[in-house]
């Protein structure tokens, strides 16, 4: 769905590119996470991706057809939510929906897409009425309005409480089973480690690296376990090899005592793989 090759991109009057020579590619159905702190080259990539810059150096192919060649056609095609929404402040969430429903040949219902993030009560509301997460909320379903093939999702579940973050990552696998391909980028590790596919970590306009989550934490992991268990009425920590463990006394008489607590695999999170990679956070 999205190839990219040796993408080099400089911004006019400097004189060091932003992006580096990129390579990867999307597959059909896929969410792919594009993971690196402010300044990484993560946005510079998305706005070439949905054709908002151009004059890039290497190949860039979106459904198939390459990247300069397509027109405002891609964007019955694409859809995008910001991560800043911005909405007709004095138009209500449906009025807003309406009004970009307009813009594209086919769209879906707009009370529909309300309802599913939990906006049907505030569907006659005016947006500058909302809250950030509403804002949010409006700003994920304008994106899916016109049914796109393709997904661009720039931090959608920042703003938004605990139960509707779980709604709207739920709505995202949904369209991962209906075939969409998501291209995802997020600061957030645990939304990246529970809903991608695959990631790339980028950083100063080169990709580290690109790999499934779970591959990753192993790699840059500890094989080992960290048991808390009780023993003569105190609170005991202990660390032990993976390998092996099953013939490990230490380990056995700590399990057949009844007093193990909690067990914990110590395979490194998305942000220990990164701040190992790059020496630096990702804000």
């Amino acid at each position: 769905m999205i190839d990219v090759q040796s993408l080099v991109f400089t911004y006019p009057g400097q004189s060091a590119p932003t992006l580096k020579g990129l390579d990867f590619h999307i597959a059909e159905g896929e969410i792919f996470g594009f993971l690196g702190p402010s300044g990484s080259g993560k946005s510079t990539t998305q706005k070439l991706l949905m054709g908002l810059l151009t004059g890039y150096q290497g190949s860039v192919q979106i459904l198939g057809k390459d990247g300069k060649s397509w027109g405002t056609d891609l964007y019955e095609k694409v859809g995008v939510g910001f991560e800043l929404p911005n909405h007709f402040s004095n138009l209500t969430g449906f009025e807003n929906l309406q009004l970009f429903g307009s813009f594209y040949g086919s769209k879906k219902d707009p009370m529909e897409l309300l309802e599913m993030v939990g906006l049907t009560d505030a569907a006659h509301q005016r947006t500058k009425n909302y809250s950030k997460g509403m804002k949010m909320r409006l700003n994920f379903v304008r994106a899916i309005l016109h049914d796109p093939t393709v997904i661009f999702l720039d931090e959608p579940t920042a703003g938004l409480d605990p139960v509707n973050a779980r709604k709207l990552k739920d709505i995202v696998l949904d369209l991962k089973k209906a075939g969409k391909t998501i291209f995802l980028t997020t600061h957030h590790m645990h939304d990246a480690d529970e809903l991608c596919d695959r990631i790339a970590l980028i950083d100063e306009g080169e990709i580290k690296l690109m790999d499934s989550p779970r591959t990753l934490k192993l790699q840059h992991g500890e094989k080992k376990v960290l048991v808390e268990h009780s023993k003569d009425g105190t609170f005991q920590k202990a660390e032990f090899s993976l390998e092996n463990l099953h013939t490990n006394d230490e380990f056995m008489s700590i399990l057949q005592s009844g007093a193990l607590e909690t067990i914990h695999s110590r395979e490194a999170t998305l942000e220990d793989v990164f701040i190992k990679t790059t020496g630096r956070t990702l804000r």
